[in-house]
This record gives structure tokens, C-alpha cells and sequence, in this order.
């Protein structure tokens, strides 16, 4: 077994904690959760509730550790309330949903400015005045990225009527690296860290050229959706393929359905995702399965698709499924 890669990061983090709070926050820690409570207009038990939904860690009652911007932000999670953008039973999963989401974000961001500072020579920039130039330029990105992604699903959406919180038709895939747990096993973590890495990086870009959207990354799997069944399939065949030209990309398998989904707070729910990761599960190495929902609709499609049904199967939760096996046609691949 591989020896794990030592801690390479040498830069005092304590840095970033100094030039992220003075940035992020125009005033330094000055009320306690009762004042914050008390400015904002609610409870401090509902103050507290919230802070929970976020993922942070609650904090003594006399604790100053707080700001008007923790004020700010619980007056404008009330007025969104007020406005009915959000329900009131909705809020908690409205606020759970943003502090998973920027909580990974954060993480992510963090060890990567931390490695790239200590990696960095010379006196000539000092890690102090490189952060406070790189951290209001990562929020601008970020606010770029959603204000670009809000247009792209508006208009994805006015493009097939969606009415709001209606659940509507799909393909569902998942793809799933083979043998990950045995293979992290004899990798370093560096090593580890640049298969996943590349191995979301080539998916994000397959499922976006055949229009698809990544819903989310679980670990060694990916979710994503497509609203063309024909693409999907081109899709899950062209990842199991990828493996053939790119040395890189880790040997994986896909399992896909098609039916109604219900697209909520970023992620998908509903039978078809379901029994998407069911197929991916009974998928074998570099094969595709799909339902008999998406078979069905890929079947008139022989000059790019090969169809062939399979033994039907048991799994938990769906009893008799029949999948079906996805491949290229017999006279070659287009």
C-alpha cells in the first residue's frame, strides 16, 4: 500500500482568517446571538435555527462573535419570507441547501489558496497582499458563475414550460467509477485527488456537449440530468468509451432512466433517479443500462444505438427490473 503524501502546505492559515474576516465583514465581532436575534426582529431560538441550517457550530450565549452582517442576513431570509419567494416550512431546506453548497465551495477554495500560497517563492509578493487581491476576486467570479447560471436554467426552463416545483420528464444517469475503494486504497492521496479531479472535470465537459446538467458529485459517482433521451444515450456511451482514448479517465460504468423528476433546491428526486442508480449499480465495468422507459424512446434510433434486453432483476426498492444493455451499433461507431 501506498504511503499517504505528507502535509505539504507550510502557509499559516491564520492569515487567511485575518484577511477573509476584515473583507468579508465591514465591522469586527460585536454582538452576542440575543442582539443579533434583537436587531433582526426574530427569536433567538429562530436565529440560532438558522445558524444550525448553515452547518456552523452554535456559540455561547455571551459569546461576541458576531456582526451587523450576521444581522443583514437574517433580515433578508425574513423578507424573503415575507415576499413568499420561500415558504416558511421551506426556509430550513432553502438555508441547509445554500450552507451544504458553499460549505464544499468554501472548503475547497480554502485548501487551494492555502496550497498555492505555500507553494509560491520569493519575497516579492507576500502571502498577506496576495490574499486580500485574490479574495474579492474569487467572490466576483462566483457572483459572475450565478448571475450566468440563473439566465441558463430561466431559460431552460422557458424553453420547455416548466411550471415551478412541477416535476417534468427526463433522463437521469449516473456514472460510477469501477473499483474505486480498492484503487484509493493503493494511491497516494495526491495521486487520489488528481483521478477524481479529472475524472469530474471530463464528465462535466460530456454531459454539457450533449446538453446535459451535473446535478451533483457523491463521492466517486456523478449525477446528472438530459433532456434529450437520444443525447443521453450518446452520453453514457461516450463516457464508458473514454476510457479507450484517455489513459486518464478511470474505467467507469453508467445507469440511466427516463421519466418524471422534480427538480428541487439543486438536486433531483423522484422514482427515475432512483432506479438510475439501481442500473448503475447492476451495470458491469465500461457498460451502460438503461431502463425500459428509455429504451423504448432510444429503440428508433438504430444508426446510432444498439439496444439488448437483459435478465430481469430484483434490486432494493424495484422488484422484476428490466434493463436494458445501451452499445453502438455492429458496423461501428459514428
Amino acid at each position: 500500500m501506498a504511503a499517504e503524501d505528507p502535509d505539504e502546505s507550510a502557509f499559516d492559515p491564520s492569515l487567511l482568517i485575518d484577511v477573509a474576516g476584515a473583507y468579508l465583514f465591514d465591522a469586527p465581532p460585536s454582538l452576542t446571538q440575543a442582539q443579533v436575534a434583537a436587531a433582526a426582529g426574530v427569536s433567538v431560538e429562530a436565529a440560532n435555527t438558522m445558524w444550525r441550517h448553515l452547518g456552523f457550530s452554535e456559540v455561547g450565549e455571551d459569546e461576541v462573535a458576531f456582526t451587523p452582517a450576521d444581522v443583514e442576513a437574517l433580515r433578508i431570509t425574513q423578507r424573503l419570507t415575507e415576499l413568499g419567494v420561500v415558504e416558511p416550512e421551506r426556509m430550513p431546506q432553502f438555508v441547509r441547501s445554500m450552507g451544504r453548497s458553499f460549505s464544499r465551495l468554501a472548503d475547497w477554495q480554502t485548501r487551494l489558496l492555502l496550497s498555492s500560497l505555500s507553494e509560491q517563492d520569493g519575497p516579492d509578493e507576500p502571502p498577506l497582499e496576495v490574499l486580500t487581491e485574490v479574495i474579492p476576486m474569487v467572490e466576483q467570479v462566483q457572483g459572475y458563475i450565478w448571475r450566468r447560471h440563473l439566465l441558463a436554467t430561466a431559460s431552460r426552463m422557458a424553453l420547455r414550460g416548466v411550471a415551478a416545483g412541477a416535476a417534468t420528464p427526463s433522463t437521469v444517469g449516473f456514472v460510477d467509477i469501477v473499483g474505486y475503494t480498492s484503487r484509493s486504497r493503493q494511491m497516494t492521496t495526491r495521486a487520489l485527488g488528481e483521478m477524481v479531479e479529472w475524472f469530474e472535470r471530463v464528465v462535466t465537459d460530456l454531459v454539457v456537449a450533449h446538453g446535459g446538467q451535473v446535478v451533483k458529485t457523491i463521492g466517486d459517482e456523478v449525477l446528472y440530468t438530459v433532456d434529450d433521451p437520444v443525447l443521453a444515450g450518446e452520453l453514457a456511451l461516450a463516457l464508458v468509451e473514454r476510457t479507450e482514448t484517455d489513459e486518464r479517465f478511470p474505467e467507469v460504468r453508467v445507469g440511466s432512466a427516463y421519466g418524471p423528476v422534480l427538480a428541487r433546491l439543486g438536486d433531483v428526486f423522484g422514482p427515475t433517479v432512483n432506479l438510475a442508480s439501481r442500473l448503475t449499480s447492476l451495470a458491469r465495468p465500461g457498460r451502460v443500462l438503461v431502463d425500459a422507459e428509455l429504451a423504448g424512446l432510444l429503440r428508433d434510433h438504430p444508426e446510432l444505438l444498439r439496444l439488448r434486453r437483459t435478465r430481469r432483476t430484483s434490486v432494493k426498492g424495484y422488484e422484476h427490473v428490466e434493463p436494458w444493455a445501451l452499445k453502438r451499433p455492429r458496423d461501428g461507431r459514428d
